[in-house]
């Protein structure tokens, strides 16, 4: 496991802590073997873009329920938080929040003056109207490269704020230059959290799981229940309250192991809750693993046994069925690392044969350090190998000319704004938000169907391809996908 330090205020970044890349360019088994012997990062001497890791701290926090978020920057570091506005509108009714709440989004407004003289005054100003006006039971402050550039005194600023409020101010370090690695964004705002919200257990509870997620339909409730359980969701549509006492967990699991390979490691190193030691539950084989670690760390196999039972009774032969329908079908998927991986394993289950991948960054082993949580070692041991995979920063120009080279049956998304790509190559697209769809045996059901149904109904990309412009030229659609990454034959 890798050793954290909950006394620092600034999390330390994954290319150091876990060895995290963003550049490669190989297959899935070179990359597994690879992490033995030590990876290098290969860098680019072209980027088109890069995901900030400021949005991915306040995805986590502007979603608690009771809580408000301040970015201290400029304003326009804040103009994309609204969309978690927008997320929470749309989901909350998949948790069975009652009453729900608006979400608290607020920036310093940092303007050139600011950045000569500093921005402290004006973060403490801020602290005080937000509590004002909307009494939050905890203020998290966001940094973004302009705070970070300053220098500003942020975790004294909040202290102060803290003492004064009698309320948690979290101060979230998390500036987009800070790292390449996008998810280190996650591991700033559960190191926060856990430094300032999560206490020390009361007592340890047998009824209630950690589920570290972001905001997919509730399927944990179901598969907890014969083990006496409850799930208690991390982070999204939190209470500042539940999240006091996710110290008391039973156990924790996640459904990204790139989200919440952090926040697990810690409340099991700092809190004493174990981390369930396997991967998310994605394609029949990890499916069976997870309910077995889940049963015998709560130690009730037996439970686990009659859930797999019953489960493969009632969803192999649907499952049959739809692998004779995809036999000879060819899928490309392009997504984060876990997820990635997790559809990499429903492709293998279904009978997909796996083209390709883009996959936004590479993480050799998690924080638990341990090898049963690293899922592309388990999906290339389970279902093969998968060429011409690609770790890159959302570099959307490698993502078109893979997919105009291999030409897919169809492409599996997780972020929006991918699918259009394979859309304007008349490449059948699927985009599916919420992460728990294709999860455990049901899971292969529902996303075989929904393959299967955008599969055949192509009648739509394939008039697209007819009229729509790609930016790329034709000499870049003719080189390499790695043309630009460097310590390979790019140049």
């Amino acid at each position: 496991m890798s050793k954290i330090n909950l006394s620092l205020p600034e999390v330390q970044i994954r290319e150091i802590r876990i060895n995290s890349i963003t550049g490669y360019q190989g297959d899935a088994k070179e990359l597994v073997e690879a992490r033995e012997f030590g990876l290098k990062d290969k860098e680019r001497s072209f980027s088109q873009c890069l995901g900030c890791a400021t949005s991915k701290a306040a995805c986590m926090t502007v979603l608690i329920q009771d809580a408000a978020v301040i970015s201290h920057g400029p304003v326009g570091c804040a103009s994309c938080l609204h969309e978690f506005a927008f997320t929470y509108r749309v989901n909350y009714p998949l948790r069975g929040i009652e009453r729900p709440t608006p979400r608290r989004i607020f920036s310093t407004n940092l303007k050139e003056k600011d950045t000569v003289y500093g921005g402290n005054i004006k973060l403490a100003n801020t602290i005080r109207e937000v509590y004002e006006r909307t009494h939050a039971n905890a203020i998290f402050v966001l940094t973004t490269c302009a705070a970070g550039i300053i220098g500003d005194d942020v975790e004294s600023v909040c202290n102060e704020a803290e003492e004064e409020l009698g309320i948690p101010v979290v101060a979230i370090f998390c500036e987009g230059f800070r790292s390449k690695v996008w998810t280190t964004g996650f591991d700033a705002a559960y190191h926060g959290i856990a430094r300032k919200l999560i206490q020390k257990p009361r007592r340890r509870r047998d009824d209630m799981i950690n589920v570290i997620n972001f905001w997919g339909s509730d399927v944990f409730y179901e598969w907890f229940a014969p083990f006496g359980a409850k799930p208690n969701y991390i982070i999204p549509f939190s209470t500042v309250n539940g999240l006091k006492y996710a110290s008391e967990a039973a156990a924790t699991v996640q459904a990204c192991s790139t989200l919440g390979s952090y926040l697990g490691a810690v409340l099991e190193q700092d809190f004493g809750v174990p981390e369930i030691p396997a991967a998310p539950p994605y394609g029949i084989a990890q499916t069976d693993r997870w309910f077995r670690a889940l049963g015998k760390i709560l130690g009730k196999e037996e439970i686990a046994e009659k859930i797999i039972a019953e489960k493969k009774k009632e969803y192999l032969p649907k499952i049959e069925a739809l692998r004779e329908k995809l036999a000879g079908k060819t899928a490309y998927v392009t997504a984060g690392a876990a997820h990635g991986h997790a559809l990499l394993d429903v492709l293998g289950e279904l009978g997909i044969k796996a083209v390709g991948a883009a996959i936004f960054h590479h993480d050799p082993i998690y924080d638990s350090g341990r090898e049963e949580n690293d899922q592309l070692a388990q999906r290339v041991a389970d279902y093969g190998n998968v060429f011409n995979y690609n770790v890159c920063n959302k570099q959307e120009f490698e993502l078109v000319n893979a997919l105009n080279r291999l030409r897919p049956d169809v492409l599996l998304a997780r972020h929006g704004g991918m699918t259009l790509w394979g859309a304007k190559l008349g490449i059948p697209s699927l985009l599916i938000g919420d992460e728990h769809y294709s999860m455990g045996y049901e899971g292969l059901v529902n996303y075989g169907e929904r393959i299967l149904e955008v599969i055949e109904n192509d009648e739509f990309v394939k008039n697209l391809e007819k009229h729509a412009i790609n930016p790329y030229t034709k000499w870049w659609l003719e080189q390499p996908p790695y043309y630009f990454l460097k310590g390979g034959t790019g140049k």
